[in-house]
């Protein structure tokens, strides 16, 4: 019976790796650049909702709003004011610019904040839920479904919104879009905004899981990394399957060798999906 709590655990987890990994995969798939900054957008989204509880009694379920907001507007000025400038150069370019940008922002954030871990401890958290011999903590299970609404609301926009169809144009055909009268430059600038919105939101649920730190942005980036591979770049429904296969994946790594080396079990599932499957499970034509 132990397996079913597991592959619970795993579930609650994989949903909040879909929602940190779909806005790296959205920015990668439509601007073709690897954003190295998304795993610090994911830990300043955590910080924004950690002090928002202190200070204000904001809980980290209402700051996605916030978080997602003021890291829409950051993702928008990087990406206009910076990225957009080389956004058309080989993706080793843009992949050094945001690794210097991610260099600067994650520093910042370790001189005005340190690299102490901090936790959010809700004085009211929500009772936990008992399915049989399964023990689900309500706040995860709370934090799991707000990140599945939130990525299927993504989903839900790129598909139906003017602005999401226009963001799809661009994916598939910047040229073509441009001579349809798109403003591509704009919509690159609203796609990394959006990115770091998702980014933003994720860090706000995790923040009532795991301790806040600057130096576990790498451990956000390898994720999503590894969650684009698993679904396919550039597809949000591949994004919430990759994220739940990684939790589950991980769960049952941890639970069989080790909390240590469910890390190296999710990197070993990256290579053998390189191998087997390059594209991952929903990846398209031209999404690559």
């Amino acid at each position: 019976m132990i397996y079913f709590q597991v592959l619970a655990n795993g579930l609650i987890l994989g949903g909040l790796y879909a929602c940190v990994a779909v806005g790296f995969s959205l920015v990668w798939g439509v601007l073709n650049v690897i954003n190295i900054l998304h795993g610090t957008f994911v830990v300043l989204g955590a910080y924004i909702a950690y002090f928002g509880y202190v200070h204000l009694g904001i809980h980290p379920f209402l700051s996605i709003f916030i978080a997602g907001g003021l890291l829409y507007g950051i993702g928008y000025v990087i990406q206009a004011g910076l990225v957009n400038r080389v956004v058309a150069a080989p993706v080793l370019i843009t992949l050094t610019l945001t690794f210097g940008l991610d260099l600067i922002l994650n520093n910042s954030m370790i001189v005005a904040f340190s690299a102490d871990y901090r936790q959010v401890n809700l004085a009211n958290p929500l009772p936990a839920l008992m399915l049989g011999p399964v023990f689900l903590p309500g706040d995860r299970v709370a934090a799991m479904i707000l990140a599945f609404l939130l990525t299927a609301l993504l989903w839900r926009v790129l598909r139906d919104s003017r602005i999401g169809r226009a963001i799809v144009a661009v994916r598939m055909d910047r040229e073509a879009a441009s001579l349809m009268g798109v403003d591509v430059g704009r919509i690159n600038a609203v796609t990394f905004g959006i990115g770091a919105l998702m980014a933003g939101a994720a860090g706000a649920l995790l923040s009532i899981i795991y301790p806040i730190s600057p130096i576990t942005a790498p451990i956000y980036l390898g994720k999503a990394f590894i969650v684009c591979v698993i679904g396919g770049l550039g597809s949000v429904p591949g994004a919430m399957i990759g994220g739940l296969a990684l939790g589950i994946v991980e769960s049952f790594g941890a639970y069989w060798f080790g909390p240590e080396h469910a890390l190296t079990l999710s990197f070993l599932l990256l290579l053998v999906l390189l191998f087997v499957r390059p594209g991952g499970i929903l990846g398209k034509k031209g999404y690559e």
